[in-house]
């Protein structure tokens, strides 16, 4: 009832005063006013009071009492007054106000104006101008929680500001960067964008760099925005060792999106020229479903990655890749460029330009059931040098061997369900293969073979439901595969390391390409066991091992299949509902010992995420390794406080028994602050990479566009 007699007052008033927004017939949003009580004097003022609202034009004035002048139009407001744009995300706070009645123009005293809940810009009095320009004077503004008897943690002081609504802009004079009250930095002109602005033209918050091998640095980017749908950052990098002039580029279309990262440098490290780095990535849906994706890198020279701290990578691929997935088919292309960055590789003899073309086609006939699959693939790599290997070569030296391959396979397939729950499957298959190989007189020119190959597999699960929800599978498998024919005398360029896991089990072929097959008898035999609790938790394990009727000479030692008797694979998972995560795979040969193994532990919570891994190869001469290794890594960051957060990074070589890399990293954030202080030393050593020790600072002001703020970080003034 009080409601209506709220609105039926506001209707009546504003009939009888004829407002010109409720007279104009073109107006698209009247006036509007609503209060507890309303009184007409003289025809001509209006006075309301009691939970005053007026609204004009999307924007929101709340007050305790309001008085129209019609005649002059003028609206005087007492406070406590808050004013709201259309959009929610611009508050002005004021003690009284003139304003006309549009609430475009006018004064308010003891004014304070929040910007998306997040930055406060406090004055002595504010003037409205054109319902754009909000114009303050002796300013405080902060982006901090403001405590009774506490200085903010940090505020900009200013003669006055002008804080632009339609450009999202603010513009301060005289400006005075204080930290707890004390004068730190001074601007007399300093623009910023409000934080209503996700994208401003301007600079971003600099870092402090100190490194052993380029010197104490500053960084300072500057974003430009090209447009809605691109932008480009400059980030000029200066010490006493470098001028570098590093770069961003983005840009989203219609159908994908690019990105360029990249940097040129004039430094002291390298007395050849000019250095610098180029990574480009770009994923585009194009007609017909086809998707292209590429990833191109490049760099000057070997040691720049790690020099300037971008990436550890020793070897660079840059790839172009296009894609077409379909329910009964598969087209794939790439192209891809590897650049070496070891010492002890030479790009010239390694294959640096690789080409690859896929096509798969399955098909489901209903005479014979099952499912035939045709599989055609195309591939070639290129080797900058144009050295002949010849029977003379030392150590197989590989100097500019050149070769392409394609391969066909028409198989079939399908399973069948036996009695007592077995499961039956069998495939035929037949490879078609052609080799052509340039500047190797150890291997013909020509290769071609035809190999068929058949497998019989056998599966018997046992599966139970238990009390709460729990499942448990326990599957025995095994596999009786040949594959006649014999090796053709092509060279072995691509299955230098074969691997030995769960997931090639169960195959006919655990070559990772088709210029190796293995040829023969074999048997593989193994059992999996899964298990859900009621609790959440998930295990795993996996073992199994292949027997063959004769040793195949091409696998290598750590691949666990050299002998007649593969190792035995040994791999398992578990997971739970608080976050811990262990996996684990290994070969354990007949002295009970692991030829290859890798862990990975890892538990993350609210508070804590940790990771551990753990590696180990043994020595191997067919696959470059003469010394065996291993090595421990550890990652974790834990959020101390909401404020405070800490990270670490952590290699050892247990083989070298030595240190690799260690970081440290430390965090601390509040709603109008983030400040980052990083420190990481990397041990390893060759004539491409220096051990080396860098210190990264960054301080960031939350609040304007430039620096979101941390929302989930609750203000206190406890």
């Amino acid at each position: 009832m009080a409601d209506m007699m709220r609105l039926f007052l506001a209707f009546a008033a504003l009939v009888s005063l004829g407002l010109p927004a409720l007279a104009q017939q073109e107006a698209a949003d009247p006036a509007i006013l609503v209060a507890d009580n309303v009184v007409i004097e003289d025809q001509s003022r209006l006075i309301a009071t009691g939970n005053v609202e007026a609204l004009s034009d999307g924007t929101r004035l709340q007050a305790s009492r309001i008085v129209y002048d019609r005649e002059a139009g003028q609206l005087s407001v007492e406070g406590p007054i808050r004013i709201t744009d259309e959009s929610g995300r611009v508050t002005i706070l004021a003690s009284a106000a003139e304003l006309d009645e549009g609430f475009r123009n006018g004064l308010l005293a003891g004014a304070r104006i929040v910007l998306d809940d997040q930055l406060q810009l406090a004055a002595v009095e504010a003037r409205r101008v054109d319902g754009r320009y909000n114009a303050l004077s002796r300013v405080a503004v902060t982006s901090c929680q403001i405590c009774a008897g506490r200085a903010p943690l940090w505020s900009i002081r200013a003669t006055r500001v002008v804080h632009d609504q339609q450009e999202n802009q603010i513009y301060f004079d005289n400006a005075q960067l204080r930290v707890l009250d004390v004068p730190v930095f001074y601007l007399p002109r300093l623009r910023v964008p409000d934080p209503t602005l996700e994208r401003a033209r301007g600079f971003l918050f600099p870092t402090l760099r100190s490194s052993t091998l380029l010197g104490f640095g500053i960084k300072i980017p500057y974003f430009i925005p090209i447009g809605d749908h691109q932008d480009i950052t400059l980030t000029p990098y200066l010490s006493p060792k470098t001028r570098t002039l590093e770069f961003r580029y983005r840009r989203a279309f219609v159908n994908g999106d690019l990105l360029v990262n990249g940097a040129a440098s004039s430094d002291t490290l390298d007395t050849e020229g000019p250095r610098g780095y180029l990574f480009a990535e770009g994923d585009f849906e194009l007609a017909r479903g086809l998707q292209l994706h590429f990833d191109a890198k490049l760099v000057t020279d070997p040691s720049y990655l790690n020099a300037y701290g971008i990436t550890s990578a020793d070897r660079l691929d840059s790839t172009v890749t296009l894609t077409r997935a379909r329910r009964d088919s598969l087209l794939q292309a790439a192209l891809v460029h590897y650049q070496s960055l070891r010492e002890s590789e030479d790009n010239d003899t390694q294959p640096t330009i690789v080409g690859d073309v896929r096509y798969q086609r399955r098909y489901f006939p209903a005479r014979i059931g099952g499912e035939v699959r045709v599989d055609a693939v195309a591939h070639a790599h290129y080797r900058y040098s144009s050295i002949d290997i010849d029977s003379a070569d030392e150590d197989d030296v590989v100097d500019g061997r050149d070769l392409a391959r394609l391969n066909a396979e028409i198989s079939w397939r399908d399973r069948w369900t036996l009695p007592l729950g077995l499961r039956a499957g069998a495939s035929t298959h037949l490879w078609l293969d052609r080799f052509a190989i340039r500047q190797d007189a150890t291997s013909p020119e020509d290769v071609s073979a035809a190999t068929p190959g058949v497998a019989l597999e056998l599966r018997w699960p046992f599966a139970r439901s238990g009390a709460g929800g729990a499942r448990t599978l326990i599957e025995p498998v095994m596999q009786l595969g040949w594959v006649g024919g014999t090796r053709p005398d092509n060279p072995n360029d691509e299955s230098t390391r074969p691997e030995f896991d769960e997931a090639n089990l169960l195959s006919l072929s655990r070559f990772p390409a088709a210029d190796r097959r293995e040829h023969g008898t074999t048997l593989a035999a193994g059992l999996r066991m899964m298990h859900r609790a009621p609790a959440g938790w998930t295990a795993a394990l996996t073992v199994g091992r292949v027997w063959r009727d004769e040793a195949d000479e091409a696998f290598t030692r750590s691949s666990g299949l050299e002998d007649e008797r593969s190792d035995l694979l040994i791999a398992g998972r578990f997971a739970n509902t608080n976050g811990l995560s262990i996996s684990a795979r290994g070969l354990l040969d007949d002295e009970q010992r692991f030829s290859k193994a890798e862990a990975r532990a890892a538990w993350a919570n609210d508070r804590i995420d940790l990771g551990a891994s753990y590696v180990l190869l043994v020595t191997d001469p067919e696959e470059d390794r003469y010394e065996a290794q291993s090595e421990w890594t550890l990652d974790a960051a834990y959020q101390v406080t909401p404020n405070w957060r800490t990270s670490t990074e952590w290699r050892y070589d247990l083989a070298g028994q030595r240190l690799d890399r260690v970081g440290l990293g430390l965090q601390y954030r509040t709603r109008c602050v983030e400040v980052g202080l990083s420190a990481t030393r990397r041990y390893a050593s060759s004539a491409n990479v220096e051990p080396s020790t860098d210190f990264d600072l960054s301080v960031a002001l939350l609040g304007f566009s430039t620096g979101g703020p941390a929302k989930e970080i609750r203000p206190s003034c406890s």
